[in-house]
């Protein structure tokens, strides 16, 4: 069970393991044999970033049973998903910014990320859990208004790549048992969004083997699994927490 997380310091990018308030720097690749060097930082020292670098973020969307039923609608029967581009992904701590004119309705939605740590090519569901690298917090930030802009065209991409539009971290959790779990928002300091991941549709392991026989996923490559019910628009001032127990607090604010 490690926390894993990637700074900046003199103008250094490293990554280490995070205990306390002390990381353990580490040399190497994170994902194919990362090595533990003598060297420990405090964490006020480092910037901290975004705890990888994916190559793509592939959300998924309606993977609710509750917000299914709460609208009415049936579960898909394969993901429904999304990619946002690298230029969305934010650390904790960073603003999310205003798209400007459309700004309207920018709504937060809390998610648990999946981070895969081995090339997935057709993995099975009983082997998906071997290409796990660890789990992280995901704000899937969207502008709601832009879904539906044009009727001859879902705008999922142009709602969700903005920048600054996929906060996740701070940091990679290993070894962490998902069962029980649940995703919470909090807004402003109070509690908006808090539901089981016993509720998603599709579990890590099968979004993993049904993704993997679509496309290969890489290491680092990180999925959110979709939000639950209670996602709401955020004003500009709006601080936005996404905390998962065993994981930690992803914080943002929002301008």
């Amino acid at each position: 069970m490690t926390h894993w997380v990637r700074f900046e310091v003199d103008a250094h990018t490293g990554f280490g393991t995070l205990a306390g308030n002390q990381i353990a720097v580490h040399r190497g690749d994170m994902f194919t044999g990362a090595v533990a060097t003598a060297e420990v930082l405090h964490i006020d020292a480092v910037k901290l970033l975004v705890p990888c670098q994916p190559a793509k973020l592939i959300g998924l969307a309606n993977n609710s049973n509750s917000l299914a039923l709460k609208h009415g609608v049936p579960t898909p029967l394969y993901p429904h998903y999304f990619i946002k581009p690298p230029n969305t992904f934010l650390p904790c701590g960073e603003t999310i910014l205003s798209p400007g004119e459309h700004a309207k309705r920018i709504f937060y939605e809390a998610e648990l990320g999946i981070v895969i740590g081995k090339v997935c090519k057709h993995v099975s569901e009983e082997a998906a859990d071997d290409h796990i690298f660890g789990y992280t917090c995901v704000n899937d930030v969207t502008a709601f208004q832009l879904l539906d802009v044009d009727p001859h065209f879902p705008q999922w991409t142009r709602a969700k790549a903005f920048d600054t539009f996929a906060p996740f971290g701070p940091v990679i959790r290993t070894g962490l048992e998902l069962e029980q779990l649940s995703v919470r928002a909090i807004l402003n300091g109070r509690e908006r969004q808090n539901y089981l991941l016993s509720d998603l549709v599709f579990s890590p392991r099968q979004i993993i083997s049904l993704l993997s026989a679509e496309m290969t996923l890489f290491p680092g490559d990180l999925i959110a699994c979709g939000t639950g019910p209670g996602a709401l628009p955020m004003k500009s001032g709006t601080t936005i927490e996404i905390v998962i127990d065993g994981i930690g607090t992803l914080s943002n604010t929002f301008h």
